[in-house]
C-alpha cells in the first residue's frame, strides 16, 4: 500500500510539474518577448531625474532573504502590463532595506546604523515605511518627492495595476480610493 501511495504522489507531482511549467514559461516569455523590463534605478537617480522631469516615484523596498520579494520580481514585476505602466508613469527604485550605503535625501543623510549586523534596517527604509518592517513593501512618492502612499506585502499584477493607475494618473488628487474603485466597476 505504501509503494502505491508513493507512486500516486510521485505521478501527481510529475504531472503538476509538466502542466505548470509551460504556463510559467509562457508568462515569462510574453514579458521577455517584448524585451521590456522595469527600468529600476537607485533612489538618488530617481530623485535627480524627478527634479529635471517630474514623475511619481515607485519604490520597491525589499531584502535579499525575502521570498515574497523574489516572487514579486519573477511574477508581478515581470507582467507586461505592470512593466509598461511603471516605465511610462514612474521612476522605479529598487531599495534594499538592509543596504550599507548611505543615501542623501532632502538635505539629510540616511544610513544603516549597523551595516555588518544581520537584518539591520537602513534609516531611509524605516522613514519611508513609517517604522514598519514588512517586506516586500512599496512606497509611492509624488512629483515633489513627498511621501504619498505605502503598500505592504505580495501583490499580484491585477491587484497592483489599479493602485498604480490611481496614483500614476493622479486620480488621488481628485477623488478618494473608494470613489475611484467604484468608477472602475462600470
Amino acid at each position: 500500500m505504501t509503494k502505491r501511495v508513493l507512486s500516486c504522489v510521485l505521478t501527481a507531482a510529475i504531472f503538476s510539474l509538466f502542466t505548470t511549467l509551460p504556463a510559467v514559461a509562457q508568462t515569462k516569455a510574453a514579458a521577455s518577448k517584448k524585451g521590456e523590463s522595469i527600468k529600476w534605478m537607485s533612489f538618488e537617480e530617481a530623485v535627480a531625474l524627478n527634479k529635471k522631469k517630474p514623475r511619481m516615484i515607485f519604490i520597491d523596498i525589499y531584502t535579499d532573504w525575502c521570498g515574497w520579494c523574489k516572487k514579486m520580481d519573477s511574477e508581478t514585476f515581470a507582467d507586461p502590463a505592470v512593466v509598461s505602466y511603471i516605465n511610462k508613469k514612474y521612476y522605479a527604485v529598487k531599495f534594499n532595506a538592509e543596504q550599507a550605503d548611505p543615501v542623501h535625501f532632502k538635505d539629510q543623510e540616511f544610513v544603516n546604523p549597523n551595516p555588518g549586523k544581520s537584518r539591520s534596517t537602513h534609516q531611509l527604509a524605516m522613514a519611508l515605511l513609517k517604522n514598519e518592517r514588512l517586506y516586500p513593501s512599496y512606497v509611492i512618492l509624488d512629483k515633489a518627492s513627498d511621501w504619498t502612499y505605502k503598500l505592504k506585502g505580495y501583490m499580484a499584477a491585477d491587484a497592483l495595476m489599479p493602485i498604480l493607475k490611481f496614483y500614476g494618473d493622479e486620480h488621488y488628487k481628485k477623488m478618494s480610493w473608494g470613489e475611484y474603485s467604484q468608477s472602475q466597476i462600470k
